[in-house]
């Protein structure tokens, strides 16, 4: 089985939020949006479009998006089969949070990693 096959998003804390987009913005060329983060388009090496993306953000320290963890990032893995891949890590004794969401963004889950970080599985919707 398949397990990871690539990186859906990274989200990270800010003490000050806006000062951070502000920043990415200006000194690395990032389009922050409203809602905190941009979407990378993926793209061959021709630059044409290959049908996935990844998310950056940056959100504030005071969100609990990361609970339980206390760590100051979260990385979201894309993954193949996500009820059939937390079904092996429970196999495996990985902690595994219970929440599954599924949503018209596709399914995610969580597990917590040996050093305490909140890691989130993503099944994008079919054709993503």
């Amino acid at each position: 089985m398949k397990r990871v096959t690539g990186i859906g998003g990274i989200f990270f804390k800010a003490k000050d939020a806006t000062v951070l987009h502000a920043w990415y913005k200006r000194h690395l060329g990032i389009d922050v949006q409203e809602w905190g983060g941009t979407s990378f388009n993926w793209t061959d090496s021709d630059g044409k479009p290959t049908g996935g993306t990844t998310i950056w953000s940056i959100g504030s320290d005071q969100g609990e998006q990361f609970a339980p963890s206390n760590s100051s990032f979260m990385i979201n893995y894309r993954v193949d089969d996500l009820l059939s891949l937390i079904k092996v890590l429970k196999e495996e004794g990985c902690n595994v949070l219970d929440k599954v969401d599924d949503s018209e963004y596709g399914k995610f889950a969580w597990v917590i990693d040996p050093e305490g970080n909140k890691v989130e599985l993503w099944q994008p919707p079919v054709g993503q």
